[in-house]
């Protein structure tokens, strides 16, 4: 198989442009790191969820869109027309691939060029490296920690499809599930450690604490394992759930006019 075409940097830019572009026709749409969070959660999902599903969730109404399925979609009202939606989904779709990619390798180390890389970012330690008059001009805002918005847009996407993330019968995959997922929450709280390193920039000031960047890499992890949950599972088998059968000498519901022990009762 080949190995997905990974986003350039201006790639990642023109998302981040085109969301601010959706912007100024629907105030809820999310930043780029919560969509990437949203994303990944789909990749691990055990159902692979369509995107006339998913797309209104993240940038519309939340009604999933009546298409059938191998149909172009409808043009959501954030987009401006049908080209700025069609780029859109063509580089969600590179990143989809690149995710999926990413955690089916047999990786052993977070040092490993291979490994699954959030889209995430520390704004705390942007901010804090930006002069101190630009800075002056943000004061009094909640910023996010390093990863948070990330780990809420993954969530996001597990709250919205419960069923497809309900524990399995198996104890122990159920116990596996929720480690996982608890490694993801974690990431959603506030890091109130004393900060230590910058994630932003090398040489940028402290902006995140040490027991931050360690829970990153737990939650790294926990997406592999989410991700490989649903694929040893497979499919939720649905239920099927069987009708009163006909009595002997009824008549046959297929509509015949025959009893249906002589027609499809006759087996």
């Amino acid at each position: 198989m080949t190995e997905p075409t990974a986003l350039t940097p201006d790639e990642l830019q023109e998302l981040d442009d085109l969301l601010d572009d959706l912007r100024q026709r629907a105030e809820e749409i999310p930043q780029w790191e919560f969509c990437d969070g949203f994303l990944t959660a789909l990749v691990c999902t055990r159902r692979r969820i369509p995107a006339a599903e998913y797309l209104p969730m993240l940038l519309g109404d939340s009604a999933a869109l009546d298409v059938a399925e191998g149909s172009p979609l409808p043009l959501l009202p954030a987009f401006q027309d049908a080209a700025q939606q069609a780029r859109f989904m063509e580089l969600w779709q590179r990143r989809w691939n690149e995710v999926g990619h990413q955690l089916d390798q047999p990786v052993e180390t977070l040092e490993d060029e291979r490994t699954f890389q959030p889209e995430a970012m520390d704004m705390r330690g942007a901010i804090l490296s930006l002069p101190e008059e630009e800075r002056a001009e943000i004061g009094g805002r909640e910023i996010p920690s390093f990863g948070q918005v990330w780990a809420l847009g993954f969530m996001f996407a597990v709250e919205n499809w419960p069923e497809e993330w309900a524990a399995p019968r198996d104890k122990e995959a159920a116990q596996w599930l929720d480690d996982a997922l608890d490694g993801i929450v974690a990431l959603t709280e506030d890091d109130t450690g004393q900060p230590e390193v910058c994630m932003y920039s090398e040489d940028g000031p402290p902006s995140t604490s040490q027991a931050r960047v360690e829970t990153f890499g737990e939650a790294i992890w926990a997406v592999y394992d989410l991700r490989q949950i649903w694929k040893s599972l497979g499919p939720r088998v649905e239920a099927v759930v069987k009708g009163d059968r006909p009595g002997r000498n009824d008549p046959c519901p297929c509509g015949s006019g025959k009893k249906f022990k002589k027609c499809h009762g006759d087996t």
